[in-house]
């Protein structure tokens, strides 16, 4: 009974840091957004505008690639490419990809669909040291729905503990996660809890019951 409550201790903390990115992430974006380039060109035929060298901010969240392309110099209703040494930081997070394409529709951030070997994420909890470290091929994160899915050999690992599968799912607003293994069965969901190291807790006794 012990691991299966550690387990679901893990799962709940877990969940509980995502609606954190999200509350921050929704007050930046509605401030003015910086873009800043090593350089800049127009591809006329694809009617593309292509950066590189790209650093673009808006309040806590900063995005940095070696490539930026968008059809135009727009945020009310846009989708960017990122790719090469992908970085994104929000107050809460940060993560590192290969690629990543972001939907943009009234100045705000809706949907990033992003893809790494894997990429990564570190996300911590307000008012805590403790860091969550997530992984994945690929990722997609609806903010409107509040849900973001991991899939192609992802894992979740805090505090020693981890969960892994081929589809991970966070539903921000229910405060729910969901682990899928995949369709021909192959690739099972797994968790690993970390106890409590005994040496520790013998330690303890060892001091209550010195003179």
């Amino acid at each position: 009974m012990t691991a299966i409550r550690t387990v679901i201790a893990c799962c709940i903390a877990i969940v509980c840091l995502s609606p954190c990115m999200a509350l921050a992430q929704t007050g930046d974006l509605r401030l003015p957004i910086s873009l800043d380039a090593d350089s800049t060109e127009y591809d006329g035929k694809n009617s593309m505008m292509m950066f590189r060298g790209l650093r673009l901010s808006q309040g806590t969240t900063n995005i940095e690639a070696d490539t930026g392309r968008a059809s135009k110099l727009d945020f009310n209703d846009s989708v960017w490419h990122f790719t090469g040494n992908v970085v994104i930081d929000v107050e809460a997070g940060h993560i590192e990809c290969e690629a990543a394409d972001l939907t943009f529709t009234d100045t705000q951030l809706r949907l990033a669909v992003i893809k790494g070997s894997p990429a990564t994420f570190e996300m911590r909890r307000a008012g805590s040291d403790e860091v969550t470290y997530a992984e994945a091929g690929n990722v997609q994160y609806d903010f409107d729905a509040g849900v973001v899915e991991f899939s192609d050999e992802a894992i979740i690992t805090e505090g020693g503990n981890q969960i892994s599968s081929s589809f991970l799912v966070y539903n921000i607003k229910e405060q729910s996660i969901k682990a899928q293994s995949s369709a021909d069965g192959d690739e099972k969901v797994k968790i690993t809890v970390v106890p409590e190291a005994e040496s520790d807790t013998a330690d303890v006794d060892a001091e209550e019951e010195a003179p």
